[in-house]
């Protein structure tokens, strides 16, 4: 498996974003646009890529069957297999159901590209498949086809590699830390987050906006919508009573945002929360490219 300098692969992501963002732009209609309008959507576009990319760097992987026959013939594969083996249930499933349930559990590190994909799927995984008699399936037999089945991947792998976009984010809380250690940029922060949230009469606030402007201040502080990021924050907000409707001042409320924040921190702290994904790079549609002209 290599890891790609990935300047072919970036322009396809570029691409695939830029496309996406003018033909939101152009109502996905052909029409012309401005220069000026152009400039404008790229360098929102360039703009979010690069705070998306220091948040969640991306390493680009050539999945060619090399590491995958590395694993299957290395010391761990046997015990990785009965492990496996053990967890997908297989009493009352066919050998190829088992098999390929086997294969999604194999990831980007053991050289196995993501069978979720229905281009993997469809390419690299069913051709590699065989029609078994369906009968009761051992571990024993589970491990000498699954075996067989893994070395026809690598060997479909090695005719048609597979590109694959992967990151990894651990969330230990470091992003709030460094937030509220700076006052004038956590103050800025919860500012905005609080220019759309509605006041009473005498300028109170209910408390069941303390998710909403969390979820404006989140992507600043290196949280991010993962479930079990999400449920570090529901449960702080939880033993809060965030959702209990009390109407309080506006310095108390961005007082008490400020301390959930903290509790999240400690908690991420604690106990941080590794996160991968994987993604394979599919080449974009050249038709794509005619949806949009720029006027002079």
């Amino acid at each position: 498996m290599d890891h790609q300098s990935g300047d072919g692969i970036w322009k396809l992501t570029l691409f695939r974003n830029v496309f996406q963002v003018l033909k939101e732009f152009t109502h996905g209609k052909q029409q012309k646009v401005s220069k000026t309008g152009l400039k404008e959507a790229l360098s929102d576009i360039l703009l979010g890529m690069a705070a998306g990319l220091k948040r969640d760097p991306i390493v680009i992987l050539r999945m060619d069957g090399e590491d995958l026959l590395e694993f299957i013939n290395g010391p761990s594969y046997e015990a990785e297999m009965v492990s496996i083996f053990s967890q997908i249930e297989c009493e009352d499933a066919s050998l190829r159901d088992c098999i390929t349930k086997a294969l999604e559990k194999l990831t980007v590190d053991q050289g196995m590209p993501p069978s979720s994909d229905s281009w993997v799927m469809r390419n690299i995984v069913e051709p590699a498949l065989e029609s078994w008699d369906d009968q009761p399936v051992s571990q024993e037999t589970f491990l000498e086809e699954s075996k067989k089945v893994a070395k026809r991947v690598a060997q479909n792998l090695k005719e048609e590699p597979v590109i694959v976009a992967h990151s990894e984010n651990t969330f230990d809380g470091s992003g709030i830390k460094r937030l509220l250690s700076n006052k004038f940029e956590l103050d800025k922060l919860l500012n905005v987050g609080l220019e759309n949230v509605p006041k009473d009469r005498n300028g109170k606030i209910s408390k069941e906006y303390l998710r909403v402007v969390l979820d404006v201040v989140a992507p600043s502080v290196g949280l991010t919508q993962i479930g079990a990021v999400e449920q570090v924050v529901a449960d702080v907000l939880n033993r809060i009573d965030a959702d209990d409707g009390k109407m309080i001042k506006e310095d108390e409320f961005t007082k008490l945002l400020t301390e959930i924040m903290g509790s999240i921190m400690l908690q991420l702290e604690g106990n941080p929360i590794s996160v991968s994904s994987n993604s394979v790079v599919h080449e974009p549609l050249p038709s794509s490219l005619s949806l949009l002209q720029a006027s002079t």
